[in-house]
């Protein structure tokens, strides 16, 4: 039998020897038990994995700082301005009037978070989370760039203050501070646009004091986040990594320790043939001294785990040097690791995927038949119908038009049932729509009393630009009850 074979049939009960401290599910890796902070020195990590990251990272930071600069048509690829209540996503302008479709997309978006984790995990935190991002791949990388890697840190904070190691400490704040600003700026112009983000950056800031005010509570938060809450906002403050508790099944694909493999952990040297009842793991720690977020990984998934791959890496390079294969820390579920087959098709992730599935295509065919006008059109309140001298009978209504467009439209509305009614609106026939913007009328609908079958009748109107049907709208008519003969 082949040793690896041996191996496995070694760790087939392996289960008796797994042996991990339960005290870690009663407290924080990053709080003693006085309540105080035990501050993270994360080793420096390296490896395939981190390659990956690095690449990934680059893309992504790209996409967001560039962002505000894209236009598709003139229009902003992405703004999120809460303050006018408009939306712009990739070159499309959404409206408070869309709320049926915004409530849509958020529905649609929380069922594929909710897919999307039972089959993969956190893969999100590691890969795409922008605070996994920033801190890790951005402000942890100066950090080792100017003091070094965990060690000399560790080192250099327990040291008395030498003129060396304050000139760091300064160097790197004003470097996080200068980096934090420009974050702020650039999330600012993903709210109000960037032409407003550069208008309070190029004028006088008692110009545009909310603007200004903005930008510094922004660059606070952020300055703050990175140069010292850090892992704290995702083991604290992210209600993520709790929900995954709710979501995460035996199926999920997750970083995952292999304890039937690596247990029970024991000390060994290349070359040398292993024990019978030694497994692959030689407690070396690296997987511990690499995490962000200061866990033992092989204590099993944790909520403060971002699936970051560190420990990945670092393990994988230790099983080279002993000549065992990678893998031992590795993206895995626990029923693959326990029964050795993964399944990625489950009963809830076939019941998420129909859901899904259909909110996508009530999506699809709510944003195609979207139309680029809104009309709403209300009888007065208060008002009764009113009967002429010529036997007509008419009703006053208000209408309000909103372009969801970037372009002037002029609009015109028109009768198109029941036959023989018509309009009257004092403020003329045309009405002009600014980009974006918003128009308020009075109109009175007239018909002839012969007409009037019933107490309440159904008209149709349509909202024109030129020869163009944007639009119908129906209202109903109020008219006198005939009597019986």
């Amino acid at each position: 039998m082949s040793q690896d074979g041996a191996m496995r049939d070694a760790s087939a009960n392996a289960g008796e020897f797994y042996q991990y401290d339960e005290e870690f599910r009663n407290s924080m890796g990053t709080v003693d038990e006085k309540g105080k902070r035990i501050w993270v020195y994360p080793k420096k990590p390296s490896g395939s994995y981190h390659r990956k990251r690095v690449v990934v990272t680059i893309f992504l930071l790209s996409l967001f700082f560039i962002g505000p600069f894209v236009t598709i048509d003139d229009n902003p690829l992405l703004l999120l301005n809460v303050f006018e209540r408009k939306f712009v996503v990739f070159g499309q302008i959404f409206w408070p009037q869309d709320f049926v479709l915004l409530a849509l997309v958020l529905i649609t978006f929380f069922v594929f978070v909710i897919l999307f984790t039972v089959v993969f995990g956190r893969l999100w935190c590691g890969w795409m989370c922008p605070q996994t991002l920033f801190m890790e791949m951005v402000f942890r990388k100066i950090e080792y760039w100017i003091e070094g890697d965990a060690n000399e840190q560790r080192r250099n904070d327990s040291a008395p203050f030498t003129i060396a190691i304050v000139v760091k400490k300064i160097v790197k704040q004003a470097i996080f501070l200068t980096l934090s600003i420009l974050i702020a700026h650039i999330a600012m112009a993903y709210v109000i646009g960037k032409d407003a983000a550069l208008a309070i950056i190029m004028n006088s800031p008692a110009n545009h004091v909310t603007g200004f005010t903005a930008m510094i509570v922004f660059t606070g938060i952020f300055y703050s986040v990175f140069a010292y809450f850090r892992e704290q906002a995702c083991v604290v403050v992210c209600p993520y990594g709790r929900l995954q508790g709710v979501l995460l099944i035996k199926d999920s694909i997750v970083v995952a320790y292999d304890w039937l493999r690596g247990e029970p952990r024991g000390k060994r040297k290349k070359g040398v043939m292993n024990p019978p009842k030694v497994g692959d793991c030689i407690d070396c720690k690296l997987c511990v001294h690499v995490c962000p977020t200061g866990i033992d990984i092989r204590n099993g998934t944790q909520l403060e785990c971002v699936n970051c791959t560190a420990c990945m890496d670092a393990c994988d390079e230790v099983m080279l040097k002993i000549d065992k294969p990678a893998g031992l820390i590795r993206y895995a579920s626990h029923a693959s690791i326990q029964n050795g087959v993964q399944r990625l098709l489950t009963a809830r992730v076939a019941g998420y995927s129909v859901v899904l599935c259909i909110l996508l295509g009530l999506l699809g065919f709510t944003l195609f038949t979207r139309s680029e006008v809104e009309t709403t059109m209300l009888k007065v309140p208060g008002t009764l119908f009113q009967k002429a001298d010529d036997g007509f009978v008419s009703n006053l209504y208000t209408i309000e038009f909103v372009n969801k467009t970037f372009d002037e439209m002029s609009l015109q509305l028109k009768p198109l049932s029941p036959e023989g009614i018509s309009l009257f609106m004092p403020e003329g026939d045309r009405i002009v729509l600014q980009a974006g913007g918003l128009a308020k009328r009075m109109c009175f609908i007239r018909i002839h009393a012969d007409q009037i079958e019933h107490s309440k009748t159904e008209v149709t109107l349509g909202v024109y630009r030129d020869l163009e049907l944007l639009e119908e709208v129906r209202v109903k008519f109020i008219g006198p009850v005939k009597s019986s003969q």
